[in-house]
């Protein structure tokens, strides 16, 4: 529960309430929408993800890279395949990216559930992870990033195309528009939706145990409530992250693709939640100014 967003909302109330009561202020400078959020992201959507409302958006047909958000995309085309999640699998050196990114604390040899395998791709960004799962898939890579693409089909995203399994290619593509129903098929997955709000997950690495870590700020803190998320990041992607979270009891999906700076998404995600909460606040307050008349 947001102890401290609840106060201040409460707060921000009585406030208005009193300088309206006061003549202080206007019912109409009271009651003006909210200014619109200053969102950095170069493309930006944010739709109520039961109406499907559009609430904010920027540039939300623009076709860029979306880097490691394609791993929801492999988590789905796995989970479709009904492939046993206790299963153990071995890393072998052909599953390793050969360009830029290749860099994984997983070393060859090691043998992984696909379960762990889907934790560390999902939470922890971890790019051996997911061509691992693309290598046990039935016709392995090739089949694996066809289904991918397939799928996204099927899911109606008609501006995207995969060429891997990671989001390390930057011929993965997509938009805003897009990814929000990428958001809504993941969240209907409980295994996914578990998976990537994990704060941490550890696993066994040359017989030690190493600790991963969420990529997402968001995770773990309390005045959050997030159901499903993914980060992601390359040069040419930029950062992004997609997540579906509750605002003041509403359900609403997220896309914030092409951040600079590695604090640009989550300061993003936070102006929008500002700027909806204080939207709220002004109609609680023109109700109840409209309601004395």
């Amino acid at each position: 529960m947001r102890r401290g967003s609840s106060a201040r909302k409460i707060f921000a109330r009585a406030l208005l309430a009193l300088l309206l009561g006061t003549g202080w202020v206007s019912h109409a400078a009271a009651t003006n929408a909210a200014p619109k959020p200053e969102v950095r992201s170069a493309s930006a959507l944010i739709v109520d993800a039961t109406s499907g409302e559009v609430l904010f958006e920027r540039q939300p047909k623009l076709i860029t890279p979306i880097a490691s958000i394609t791993k929801l995309m492999t988590a789905l085309v796995v989970l479709d395949a009904l492939q046993p999640l206790d299963e153990v699998i071995t890393i072998k050196a052909d599953d390793r990216w050969k360009g830029k990114g290749a860099f994984s604390h997983i070393p060859d040899g090691t043998k992984l559930k696909r379960s762990d395998l889907m934790r560390l791709a999902l939470m922890a960004s971890e790019n051996l992870a997911a061509r691992v799962l693309a290598r046990n898939y039935p016709g392995g890579v090739p089949a694996f990033v066809h289904t991918m693409n397939v799928k996204a089909k099927a899911l109606g995203m008609t501006q995207t195309h995969f060429d891997d399994p990671s989001g390390l290619s930057s011929a993965n593509v997509s938009t805003a528009r897009d990814l929000v129903k990428l958001i809504n098929a993941a969240s209907r997955q409980s295994i996914i939706r578990d998976y990537s709000t994990l704060i941490s997950h550890e696993v066994r690495l040359a017989r030690r145990p190493f600790v991963y870590r969420n990529t997402n700020l968001l995770i773990g803190r309390q005045d959050w409530d997030i159901a499903v998320q993914k980060t992601g990041f390359t040069n040419d992607a930029g950062q992004c992250l997609v997540m579906q979270t509750t605002i003041d009891g509403r359900l609403v999906d997220m896309v914030f693709l092409n951040s600079f700076g590695s604090l640009t998404r989550t300061a993003d995600a936070r102006r929008i939640r500002r700027w909806m909460e204080a939207q709220n606040v002004r109609s609680v307050v023109s109700a109840g100014a409209v309601g004395t008349k």
